[in-house]
């Protein structure tokens, strides 16, 4: 059983726990450097970016985090998570863990009360079945770097998208009981797990 880690400083953390062992893996909470051993994968959950990242500096967590991705860490970033994964905020000087060749908006959905549901067509989830992605204070992605895949849109907004073993989305996918989103991360860590095991033979 994969080990996949949820950070839990802040964002929707049981929910995100949920929706992994729903998908057959093992949720684990990751508050400390030491947690972040033995993970299979790690999802940054939503909240609020800039208190995440103050959380995550208070914590010491931000480069050992940054070190264990480009080590071979699979990594899932939602709503907050996909600013923090981001390599260019739009109006911001520096990224944060700048894990993708992306560049994120904050806010681009509009207010909490603006918050809403709409069915996704997305690529390599399912066929025929949109997914119900819920959008609460979204950022979404402008613009992408030529290695990372478009997984879904929303009009002419990119929410959801891939770089190797980096996934980032604008919506909650933890939010509903529909888990195809989950699982194909959950996916990207088993595969990643693999070809790490293949190449050290």
């Amino acid at each position: 059983m994969k080990r996949i880690g949820v950070l839990a400083l802040q964002g929707a953390v049981r929910e995100h726990i949920l929706a992994i062992e729903a998908s057959g893996a093992e949720g684990v909470p990751v508050k400390t450097v030491a947690e972040l051993e033995g993970l299979d994968g790690l999802v940054l959950p939503g909240g609020e970016s800039t208190t995440m990242r103050r959380l995550l500096d208070s914590y010491e967590l931000l480069e050992p985090i940054r070190k264990k991705a480009l080590d071979g860490l699979p990594v899932f970033g939602t709503c907050a998570g996909l600013i923090l994964l981001a390599g260019t905020i739009v109006g911001y000087e520096e990224p944060h863990l700048g894990l993708m060749d992306i560049t994120v908006e904050r806010n681009s959905f509009g207010r909490q009360v603006d918050s809403f549901e709409v069915p996704l067509a997305i690529e390599g989830v399912g066929v025929g079945v949109d997914f119900p992605a819920v959008f609460i204070r979204a950022p979404h992605i402008v613009s992408v770097g030529p290695d990372v895949e478009v997984l879904a849109t929303h009009g002419d907004r990119i929410v959801l998208a891939r770089q190797g073993r980096f996934l980032g989305c604008s919506f909650h996918p933890e939010l509903t009981d529909d888990h195809r989103v989950m699982q194909y991360f959950i996916d990207i860590c088993v595969h990643s797990k693999e070809s790490s095991e293949v190449g050290s033979v």
